[in-house]
């Protein structure tokens, strides 16, 4: 559809169409709008209005060639004129070999984000008034993404220093080489000098190896992590490696609901309810003192009957007690992995429509995507540490080290890195 090219009596206008009260009246007025624009600036290029000789006209129109738009009004169907000479399109407009207005990718994107599949975007949008959006499309659209997350991914960590740091991975399946492989993304969080929570990083690697965790923390150390005190994790023995090489300092907590269910594994079915209960008893305790003392008791009951259950809690003491040497007022933001497995199921909860991504990219688009808009919620919410007990959990084991005789039935006989 074309309009006249002359200037529009914008009275005569509006009058002729809301006399006629047309259902798709905004559409409307917004294709005469368009096309009267395009019509001016094809004009202008040609150095002559359309129709009329001049001496001053250097080029002439030829014809029109059609192009879809979709708009939050619907799609819409806008002549784009074209010349003898060169060609003109209207990138203040459209995008090239783009038909959807930036407002609508912006929705599209932002529904991705929240867990509608590709599969069921065309639907949505139908409800629009769009047509004939494809899953591809939607993918690309997606991509508006990509430059979000990928500063997300590579701020610099200027809010330290980062008392606490919890590490924890999940696999995700993604096609590669025509299989559907697992992979594993690797997700760091940390407390602040303000208290707040951070997502720290992402990365994606085909295993959860000392070689990713490597990687992950170094690059966090380059963009500024500083002032670790404490990494709680479970016991994946190449993410503690790359704790020991990269936050030297920092003492390891190894995640108490992690270590319950190594224990019971190697515990006969029928003992473990009684042990389970005096292990439950030592996190239960008013301080650090009592803490250690419960612990004792529990590899006194278990020594002679249970000596393989005995040796393990005996070897792991100093990894699960960890927190002790911390104000009793963060024990339990400290002791577990628990506030990052409740992380985790919520980026299981965006995926899950996914099911299987399609390559590794659109895999950190989704969750990093996810990963920062938790981060924003966070940061723009309640401390999740006072600045006093934070304050005093930097001194704690400076105050340890300097009087070891005192402290040595308050902390753990050694905080491994």
């Amino acid at each position: 559809m074309t309009v006249d090219p002359n200037s529009i009596d914008l009275t005569a206008f509006m009058t002729e169409h809301l006399e006629r009260a047309e259902p798709d009246l905004l559409r409307t007025m917004l294709s005469t709008f368009v096309q009267a624009l395009m019509s001016a600036e094809a004009d202008a290029i040609c150095g002559a209005p359309y129709g009329e000789r001049s001496l001053e006209r250097t080029n002439s129109r030829n014809g029109y060639r059609t192009r879809e738009f979709d708009t939050r009004t619907g799609t819409m169907e806008v002549a784009i004129p074209k010349l003898r000479e060169g060609s003109y399109f209207p990138d203040w407009l459209l995008e090239r070999r783009r038909r959807a207005e930036r407002a609508l990718t912006t929705v599209v994107a932002t529904c991705y984000l929240l867990g509608v599949s590709t599969r069921r975007m065309e639907k949505l949008v139908e409800t629009l008034g769009i047509t004939r959006l494809s899953k591809s499309q939607v993918s690309v659209m997606a991509k508006e993404l990509d430059v979000h997350v990928e500063d997300f991914r590579t701020r610099p960590l200027d809010a330290g220093p980062y008392t606490f740091v919890a590490a924890d991975a999940l696999t995700m399946k993604v096609r590669e080489g025509g299989r559907v492989v697992a992979t594993h993304v690797l997700v760091a969080t940390g407390v602040n000098a303000d208290g707040h929570r951070e997502i720290l990083g992402l990365d994606i690697c085909s295993a959860e190896s000392e070689a990713g965790w490597l990687t992950l923390f170094r690059g966090l150390n380059a963009r500024g992590l500083n002032g670790v005190k404490l990494v709680t994790s479970d016991a994946h023995a190449g993410l503690v490696a790359a704790v020991g090489a990269t936050m030297g300092g920092a003492s390891w907590q190894r995640c108490r609901t992690h270590y319950a269910a190594n224990l019971m594994s190697i515990c006969p079915k029928h003992a473990w309810p009684g042990v389970k209960a005096m292990l439950h008893s030592v996190y239960d305790q008013p301080d650090a003192k009592a803490v250690h003392a419960q612990f004792d008791k529990l590899l006194d009951t278990v020594a002679d009957k249970l000596p393989e259950v005995h040796d393990h809690l005996d070897e792991a003491r100093a990894d699960i007690l960890a927190f002790t040497a911390f104000p009793k007022e963060i024990w339990r933001q400290i002791w577990s992995n628990n506030p990052n497995e409740r992380l985790n199921r919520e980026i299981r909860r965006r995926t899950d429509v996914v099911g299987i991504f399609p390559d590794r990219n659109s895999a950190i688009r989704l969750i990093g995507a996810v990963l920062a808009e938790q981060h924003d919620d966070w940061i723009e919410g309640r401390r999740y540490l006072g600045l006093d007990v934070l304050a005093r959990s930097r001194i704690a084991l400076i105050n340890t080290d300097e009087t070891t005789t005192e402290q040595e039935d308050l902390t753990p006989a050694a905080l491994t890195a």
